[in-house]
């Protein structure tokens, strides 16, 4: 891209946006997992759940992007990182849940369907939750030590953009999207 068709378009995913105390609770896991692995820590304001990833979308069209998350609805929910992992193929060690929430399975879901309907391309892969913690890291095919579990109260999801500055990323909140209460039928 050159630099006029850059400032048409913006990079652009959808994802869970954690409070300051749930993403330091995870940065706490760096030093250690640093000092076994190797790698560079993402700073902590950084850290995420991506939800669904578009890459590069034309800012004319961040209204429609907008308008079709508001029609996702779907549910509050607790999500517990309580496990270290490692992706040998681009040596990234993250956070994991050991059970993924069925609110979190439907959301990604139920974004993924807006997403198809207004005619959005993104990613599509099987879902993964995960929160990358260190890039460039080196660890064997073994189990990482166990970490203290944390935990995230989600109570919306979030629009990002992301802009490349000094070798990483910066983001920053486009628009929030509240996820509504449990329902009381449930059965």
């Amino acid at each position: 891209m050159n630099a006029a068709t850059d400032k048409l378009t913006v990079r652009v995913f959808f994802a869970l946006w954690p409070k300051d105390a749930e993403r330091r609770a995870l940065a706490a896991w760096q030093g250690t997992l640093q000092a076994l692995c190797g790698g560079r820590p993402m700073q902590p304001d950084t850290l995420h759940t991506t939800l669904v990833f578009l890459g590069v979308v034309a800012q004319d069209r961040l209204e429609a992007l907008k308008l079709a998350a508001e029609e996702v609805s779907a549910e509050r929910f607790e999500l517990c990182f309580d496990q270290a992992r490692y992706w040998g193929h681009n040596h990234i060690l993250y956070a994991a849940p050991a059970t993924v929430p069925r609110q979190l399975a439907q959301l990604v879901h139920k974004l993924e369907d807006s997403m198809r309907r207004h005619r959005f391309a993104f990613d599509q892969r099987e879902y993964q939750p995960h929160v990358t913690l260190l890039r460039n890291a080196r660890w064997r095919d073994v189990p990482l030590p166990d970490m203290p579990p944390v935990h995230w109260s989600m109570v919306d999801f979030v629009l990002l953009q992301s802009d490349r500055q000094n070798g990483g990323a910066n983001y920053r909140v486009l628009a929030r999207f509240p996820l509504g209460d449990v329902s009381p039928f449930t059965g």
